[in-house]
């Protein structure tokens, strides 16, 4: 039997290579992984098994003992200009907030940009409230990185669904296809 592998943080007590777990992961996230080109970095993640009912983020790294500074939250935004609109989504740090009004929406050159629905969210991207993750985005999708995270030796993030968490090298997620490194994305 194989050991189970450590992860850098935190007390889960089901810990697993993403990739001998993909029946627990979100369709578009497993795919993601099955199919990441940079196979390192798909050998990297980490899935942790967690309560979906302590899935938001405080009350998630306080049960499991994960600093805020190791988590990041996905949001996906929406962005406008002359009719039409931009799905995005931008990954900072869970202290940390991210600026859709100046960073966000220059970066995209829109003329508004705003928090997309929950329920767009979800259609959009096949995946949990609560769990959206940057692994699997929508093809196209432009991934915003705050460099704390591409800069972080590991990060948790969503899996997918509420149940269970990615965790995986900061670098890692700046090789996900569409990613973007911006200094500055979050305050």
């Amino acid at each position: 039997m194989t050991e189970q592998p450590q992860p850098p943080f935190g007390t889960f007590e089901t810990v697993a290579p993403a990739l001998d777990v993909l029946d627990l992961l979100a369709g578009p996230v497993a795919d993601a992984l099955a199919t990441w080109e940079d196979r390192e970095a798909a050998r990297s993640v980490l899935y942790v098994d967690t309560d979906p009912e302590k899935a938001d983020t405080a009350v998630f790294c306080e049960t499991y003992g994960v600093p805020l500074e190791a988590s990041a939250n996905c949001v996906v935004v929406a962005a406008k200009r002359g009719g039409e609109t931009t799905q995005a989504a931008c990954l900072a740090l869970a202290h940390t907030r991210v600026d859709v009004n100046k960073a966000v929406r220059k970066r995209l050159e829109a003329r508004k940009a705003s928090f997309a629905p929950m329920d767009a969210a979800v259609a959009q991207t096949g995946m949990e409230y609560g769990g959206i993750t940057p692994v699997g985005l929508p093809a196209g999708w432009p991934l915003l990185i705050d460099a704390a995270v591409a800069g972080a030796p590991y990060v948790l993030v969503g899996s997918g669904r509420r149940r269970g968490k990615l965790i995986l090298p900061g670098r890692a997620l700046a090789a996900l296809p569409g990613a973007e490194v911006l200094a500055g994305l979050a305050g």
